[in-house]
């Protein structure tokens, strides 16, 4: 097992030699520090804490600076633990970046999904909309709360409330690319959570050891190479044209007029 935490930027869309389009989401990894080790021996369990995005001392306060002073870091934003792992492999301060994975890994992407504020059943829960005559003065409705006995709301039941803004998990995803270059890794799908907003990258809990071939992708220098070798190849072919035009022109004779 393991993971890093990163930084949701949107989606977009990547193609293969082979022309097939991926859609992908792109999420910025800024390198993560290792702010504790936790163990069975005086934790209870096996755990590493991952600490992103610095923030200023100024805004922190003598607990959260003490902590990170401890990995000998500054202040953090967000602070994630990651069970599972083999905490032999760590060491308190250890900086991880976008490394840790490869093209082809199928991992679980955790965050937290979009809010939606107050809404109905119809759309929170996916219930059947009402009878759209007018006599019917009940088209969006909760419906029937119960039967005659035991005379109550049943427990559990469904019915209007808070939507989204609740943390998801989205199972077996592949990472399709890792550019190390600028700390971005491409994941194919979508992954819970607005733009901007922290996930969590895990080695994926059904799928651990699974791992697919490294798409082939066309990245933009190629094309803009292979683009100049095209145009180059075609202005090439306009040179030798005009080239065959001229000779042709020189080597035709005059035409000679005879007076009479």
């Amino acid at each position: 097992m393991k993971g890093i935490l990163g930084k949701k930027v949107g989606m977009t869309q990547v193609f293969t030699k082979e022309g097939k389009l991926i859609p992908v989401t792109v999420i910025e990894v800024e390198p993560n520090v290792i702010t504790q080790i936790k163990t069975v021996e005086k934790d209870g369990y096996d755990a590493i804490q991952l600490a992103t995005e610095t923030v200023r001392e100024k805004s922190s306060n003598k607990a959260e600076i003490g902590h990170t002073k401890k990995a000998n870091t500054t202040p953090k934003r967000f602070l994630r633990e990651i069970r599972g792992v083999n905490v032999n492999d760590y060491t308190l301060g250890q900086t991880i970046g976008v490394d840790i994975f490869e093209a082809g890994e199928i991992v679980d992407v955790t965050g937290t999904s979009k809010g939606k504020g107050f809404q109905g059943v119809i759309k929170r829960h996916n219930q059947h909309i009402g009878p759209k005559g007018h006599g019917s003065q009940y088209h969006r409705g909760v419906g029937s709360l119960g039967t005659l006995l035991p005379m109550h709301v049943l427990k559990g039941k469904k019915m209007p409330g808070q939507m989204g803004n609740v943390q998801r998990t989205v199972q077996n995803l592949e990472i399709v690319s890792i550019d190390t270059e600028n700390s971005v890794i491409l994941v194919k799908g979508n992954v819970p959570g607005a733009k901007k907003s922290l996930v969590m990258i895990r080695t994926a809990v059904k799928k651990p050891n699974d791992k697919n071939d490294a798409a082939n992708l066309v990245t933009y220098t190629q094309a803009v190479e292979a683009v100049a070798e095209v145009e180059a190849s075609a202005d090439v072919e306009e040179a030798v044209e005009e080239v065959v035009v001229e000779d042709a022109v020189e080597e035709t004779p005059a035409e000679t007029t005879t007076e009479e």
